[in-house]
């Protein structure tokens, strides 16, 4: 399965920037924590199902076609970048940005642990 075509694991990449749980999706959905879980695990999913999730974490149904997450992490630093040697025009972050990315980061890593581990005890 190729990271590139598997849009499951992208809806998941986004459902996770929003810092939306699983349980929260499903119900806007209308569907199961089960069912989204099996969506996220689906390398393919039909357009109609494909355009309501996508609607629920505010993005189209292209934004999730094309999400990497190196695209992601490019439009970070070059903010980062872009803005490091701006003025502040009355602006104040409440939030550290580089703890933000360490966050997700870090929310990526457990993720592909729980993976592993799902892979590692169906093997068994």
């Amino acid at each position: 399965m190729s990271e590139t075509l598997h849009i499951g694991r992208k809806i998941s990449r986004i459902r996770e920037l929003r810092g939306m749980k699983q349980e929260a999706l499903a119900v806007e959905l209308g569907i199961s924590q089960q069912a989204v879980s099996k969506l996220e695990q689906s390398e393919k999913i039909e357009e109609e199902v494909l355009d309501k999730i996508a609607e629920v974490l505010g993005v189209n149904s292209e934004a999730i076609k094309n999400y990497s997450d190196e695209t992601v992490i490019n439009i970070i630093s070059s903010t980062l970048n872009d803005n490091a040697g701006s003025v502040n025009f009355g602006c104040n972050l409440t939030f550290n940005p580089i703890e933000k990315v360490v966050e997700l980061y870090e929310r990526l890593l457990a993720s592909e642990r729980e993976k592993v581990e799902i892979l590692k005890n169906n093997k068994n």
